[in-house]
């Protein structure tokens, strides 16, 4: 017999208004053609077009003409070619330039799902019984194009959930790269990205033991400029990607949570950034720091990768290395285990696996710990999240295909200082889509990407069918009772 649930009333739905100013440009010949043209406009004219132009999307992005002018600053090299002075070219003139190689992108226009849930490092200005949470979910628009956005949401003393609204602008972070790459690390990923050995060979060859953006990027500019083989120019721009998965990234202080996005930025994520599971991480010193699995996704390779924040305002992002970094499916522990962090991983697919490391990028050694076993499993089983601590032992929320490709939300139990050791696993399903759950841009899934615990229950966000999400919740004692007993 199945465990009772409850489904809250509250749901997240996708929200088509919710845009940001993207970058466009449609190659180097009809650049220049267009900007010869909006050259010659009279400064009558320029202002014409662009004053109310300036009025009218201002109601819709956040300091609209900063947007405006890095855009335009990223077609210098086009402008100089049109003719034009880059350094004589009025405010207005920029941002005209800049609104014909901008668009709107609607981050929630297909999808809004696969929430993680974390407590909020802010727990001010709240009663007892009360938890502040935020919620990452995975917001997908046009082409498929996955991004992380967040939200603010606070739990109740009965566990009833509010998710907060969002607000009126969605911004984009400021890019920053990471100062300083290890080249064994970097060389060592680009082959896991199947970019062709030989020629990352002759990449090592001119590459510093330790070595930063800068110097890789004059490297690549000066071997692209050498050559006009488009699959040696193909290749070097595959390096330059991939230095551009470890980066820095900060948001503006006067954003709220719900106005961030991490959106792709580099050519190894382009299709995407997907289902990212966040966990509130406690380091031996008692320090807190927030981690996040997630996957890149740039159409056809698959990389593992890291995000780090404090605050949710500045984040690291770094590849994950090793033979078990393979796949989708990685869920950090939210302390070390014996000295060494600990992770899941689905290395093949279908089963779950269990790492341990030294050093949190570095994967290796992947051991078996699940199969798939029950007819709703048979599929594949994988991890809904960060393993999460109890008094008997680490809980693990599982998914799990069965027939006609439909996803379940399970649950097992492990072994506190041997998570490798299962202690039970439910026999049949905590959560599987009901009547109003199973429409959607893929039908038949519920699926999490981490849960909380909370006034004596387990709270579980998750995605309906890849189109919205709700929240469910379910008497911890009663779960971990079952578990013990073996499911």
């Amino acid at each position: 017999m199945r465990l009772s649930i409850e489904r809250k009333a509250e749901r997240v739905y996708p929200d088509p208004k919710r845009v940001i100013a993207r970058y466009f440009f449609n190659g180097e010949e009809r650049a220049v053609s267009l900007l010869r043209k909006i050259l010659e406009m009279n400064a009558e004219t320029v202002a014409s077009i662009t004053l109310p132009l300036l009025q009218d999307f201002s109601k819709r992005h956040r300091n609209i003409t900063k947007k405006l002018l890095r855009h335009c600053e990223r077609v210098k090299p086009y402008i100089e070619k049109a003719g034009a002075d880059y350094s004589q070219l009025t405010d207005y003139q920029k941002y005209l330039i800049g609104s014909y190689f901008t668009h709107e992108y609607s981050i929630e226009s297909a999808a809004f799902f696969n929430p993680s849930i974390v407590p909020d490092p802010d727990q001010s200005n709240i009663e007892e019984g009360q938890l502040r949470v935020l919620i990452s979910f995975r917001a997908v628009g046009e082409g498929h194009i996955s991004s992380v956005v967040f939200r603010r949401a606070l739990i109740d003393k009965h566990n009833e959930i509010t998710v907060m609204p969002a607000g009126n602008y969605i911004d984009e972070a400021d890019k920053m790269h990471t100062t300083i790459y290890q080249k064994k690390l970097f060389l060592k990923k680009g082959e896991e990205a199947e970019i062709d050995a030989g020629f990352l060979q002759e990449v090592d060859q001119k590459l510093d033991e330790r070595f930063d953006y800068e110097s890789l990027k004059r490297i690549v500019l000066a071997a692209k400029s050498k050559t006009s083989d488009a699959d040696v120019i193909s290749k070097y721009n595959q390096v330059l990607a991939l230095s551009d998965s470890y980066r820095k990234i900060s948001f503006s202080r006067d954003t709220d949570i719900s106005d961030r996005v991490i959106f792709p930025i580099s050519d190894f994520e382009s299709k995407g950034i997907e289902d990212a599971r966040f966990v509130k991480f406690v380091k031996e010193s008692g320090q807190i720091v927030y981690y996040a699995t997630y996957t890149a996704y740039d159409g056809s390779h698959i990389m593992p990768k890291l995000l780090q924040t404090n605050d949710f305002y500045d984040f690291k992002t770094s590849p994950l290395n090793g033979e078990g970094a393979k796949n989708k499916n990685l869920a950090l522990f939210p302390r070390k285990i014996n000295g060494k962090y600990a992770m899941l991983s689905r290395i093949d697919g279908w089963n779950n696996y269990l790492m341990y490391s030294d050093n949190i990028n570095i994967w290796d050694n992947p051991v078996k710990i699940q199969s798939p076993e029950y007819s709703w499993e048979l599929v594949q089983i994988g991890n809904c999240g960060s393993p999460i601590e109890t008094a008997h032992g680490w809980l693990v929320m599982t998914h799990a295909v069965g027939p006609m490709r439909r996803y379940c939300i399970g649950a097992s139990l492990h072994d506190i200082n041997h998570p490798e050791k299962e202690i039970g696993r439910l026999k049949e399903p905590l959560i599987i889509p009901n009547p109003d759950e199973r429409e959607g841009y893929v039908p038949n899934v519920v699926y999490s990407c981490g849960s909380i615990i909370h006034n004596g229950e387990l709270i579980i966000p998750y995605g309906l069918s890849d189109h919205s999400s709700g929240f469910a919740t379910v008497n911890l004692n009663l779960l971990l009772d079952r578990l013990v007993k073996g499911g």
